[in-house]
């Protein structure tokens, strides 16, 4: 993968800022990107991270879009504030165009659906401003996508079905069936 990545490989400064409040999957991700030469700092909201991105902005970061405390464009901002230079990702759950949109016009080089491979991360982090990220070679089908927004709100809505069923416009009992399913693929 080395040779895809001659912009990375000449970067001297590796520090790499992971933003993320799912602290199993910041420290996954944090380890395999340690795995890739950076020398990764993590931060679990957008105060904590505004705050080390105050001390030293990074030269990469990866950033959750909802955190706990705000949203990750502000962790964007900040990060490009203090280094226009840096490349920074947004990773989600809720890919939505007006986001992506706001995530790249505040200095975010990509915007990648979670759970992301950190191979694809990386690819991310190093691609030039002007190559178009290739298409994905197994993208999640609509009903999973479909499945994976409404598993995603059925947990912001604390598991609470009468609740997620009244924010989708879906009946309840339906959305029971659905929730007592396999995923699809």
């Amino acid at each position: 993968m080395t040779d895809l990545l001659p912009d990375l490989e000449a970067a001297a400064d590796k520090s790499l800022l992971i933003v993320d409040d799912d602290k199993a999957f910041q420290q996954r991700l944090a380890r395999a990107m340690e795995k890739r030469g950076f020398e990764t700092e993590t931060a679990d909201g957008v105060k904590d991270a505004v705050a080390k991105v105050g001390l030293k902005a990074p030269a990469f970061a990866i950033v959750d879009m909802r955190l706990e405390d705000g949203s990750g464009l502000d962790v964007i901002s900040a990060i490009h504030q203090k280094r226009p230079n840096s490349r920074a990702i947004i990773l989600t759950g809720y890919g939505n165009i007006a986001t992506a949109v706001t995530a790249v016009k505040l200095g975010a080089v990509d915007y990648l659906a979670k759970p992301a491979d950190p191979d694809d991360i990386l690819a991310a982090l190093s691609r030039k401003s002007s190559d178009k990220a290739p298409p994905p070679e197994n993208p999640m089908s609509a009903d999973r996508v479909r499945w994976e927004h409404i598993q995603r709100v059925y947990e912001l809505c604390d598991r609470n079905v009468s609740e997620t069923a009244r924010r989708l416009s879906m009946h309840r009992r339906t959305l029971q069936r659905i929730l007592a399913k396999r995923a699809p693929r």
